[in-house]
């Protein structure tokens, strides 16, 4: 077996050259300004130039020091760690940082070569691994405590998106300066057209990654979370619209809310979204529209009243005196009926009786509960019933 042979001890003459190069930091910033002028043309007006130069001063004197074994003073060792900070507050893009870090070993190793007469190169040859090794320790030390800013100020601003949609939806999009810094600080458009979805905690993970994925195609979003539900409003245009919305939703039990148009009625649809989750039947794989929900919403908002409701229009059917297998096949003829076109024709098709077995049906159903379900009125008040018993069953 072959091992490979360890890195080459800094030799003395390198560490002396170092020392010398400590004298003369001026010309090697300047030698690096001219290096590096390509790609700060990218930053240059986020990046004071009295804060550049003054970063870069620091970051060669860090490096030559490590490289002259010399002692780290306080102000300086943690210089790599303070310029990722503050480059990522000024908004500098990372890769152009890093390979402005890197260009350091370059500047400083040519200060070190054209310091050095030949016999000095043969050894410092033998050093060029631990100079590479302080300019990677730096860029380093510049990456983590960038992607670490990045991350804490991503989580500062999205604290901030939620104190103003909570702001939003305290005022009830009411109050026209609200939603006017609503849609400042949000990126929404305050006329815009809004689709707002609502989903139960169990299934807050599904919204959250079906909102990634509408953020990815170019959906400007807000999501949010309350004690009893994750919400999710999304402004409509044309990279993703009301379809894109709802096929992104497949697999994510939600409730989704009509379209509304303007910021100012986005609390309105998020109440409404809300009221449609909790009203998802058992088991529910995908998104429910407010409009095919509509009478479970109702049932539940009833609250108690829904078993009222319940007890009142079909308490006659559950009479001790009518068999159970009737009581069963009246409701099943009302609920298709319900469900249906109002055809009398249709129902008995679908039940796979005459229609005079559908009649006798409805008027037997007539004198156990007192409404005739082809009034519509009464049939309005047996189907609200029929979901609040439904609703208490389960």
């Amino acid at each position: 077996m072959h091992s490979h042979p360890a890195p080459s001890p800094r030799g003395p003459r390198a560490a002396e050259l170092a020392v010398e190069c400590l004298q003369e930091l001026d010309v090697l910033l300047g030698d690096w300004m001219e290096t590096v002028r390509p790609l700060r043309a990218e930053y240059a007006g986020a990046v004071p130039d009295e804060d550049f130069r003054e970063s870069a001063i620091q970051a060669f004197e860090l490096l030559l020091r490590t490289v002259a074994e010399l002692p780290v003073p306080a102000d300086l060792a943690g210089i790599s760690e303070r310029i990722g900070e503050r480059r990522a507050h000024q908004g500098v893009p990372l890769d152009s940082l890093l390979a402005a870090a890197r260009l350091d070993f370059r500047v400083v190793w040519a200060a070190l070569v054209a310091r050095a007469d030949d016999a000095d190169k043969v050894q410092l040859v033998a050093s060029a691994y631990h100079v590479w090794e302080a300019v990677e320790a730096h860029v380093t030390g510049i990456m983590t405590a960038y992607q670490r800013t990045v991350l804490e100020m991503g989580r500062q601003r999205e604290d901030e998106r939620r104190l103003w949609f909570d702001r939003l939806l305290e005022t009830g999009g009411h109050n026209p300066t609200v939603v006017r810094d609503v849609s400042l600080a949000l990126g929404f458009q305050a006329s815009g057209r809004f689709l707002c979805v609502a989903a139960l905690p169990e299934a807050g993970g599904a919204l959250h990654r079906a909102a990634a994925a509408l953020r990815s195609a170019g959906a400007t979003l807000q999501r949010h979370t309350v004690s009893s539900a994750s919400l999710l409003a999304v402004q409509l245009g044309r990279r993703v619209g009301e379809e894109g919305v709802l096929g992104t939703l497949e697999g994510v039990p939600c409730g989704v809310s009509p379209v509304v148009e303007g910021l100012a009625d986005v609390p309105r649809a998020v109440e409404l979204a809300t009221a449609t989750a909790r009203a998802l039947p058992e088991r529910a794989t995908g998104p429910l529209r407010l409009s095919d929900a509509w009478l479970e919403v109702l049932v539940q908002r009833a609250d108690r009243f829904a078993g009222y409701l319940a007890e009142d229009v079909l308490g006659g059917v559950y009479r001790d005196s009518v068999p159970a297998a009737e009581t069963e096949r009246l409701l099943e003829t009302a609920r298709v009926h319900l469900a249906g076109s109002g055809s009398i024709a249709e129902t008995a098709e679908a039940l796979y009786c005459h229609r005079n077995t559908v009649q006798q049906r409805f008027t037997r159903l007539c004198e156990l509960t007192g409404r005739d379900i082809r009034r519509p009125g009464d049939a309005a008040l047996l189907a609200l019933a029929l979901r609040a018993r439904e609703q208490g069953e389960r």
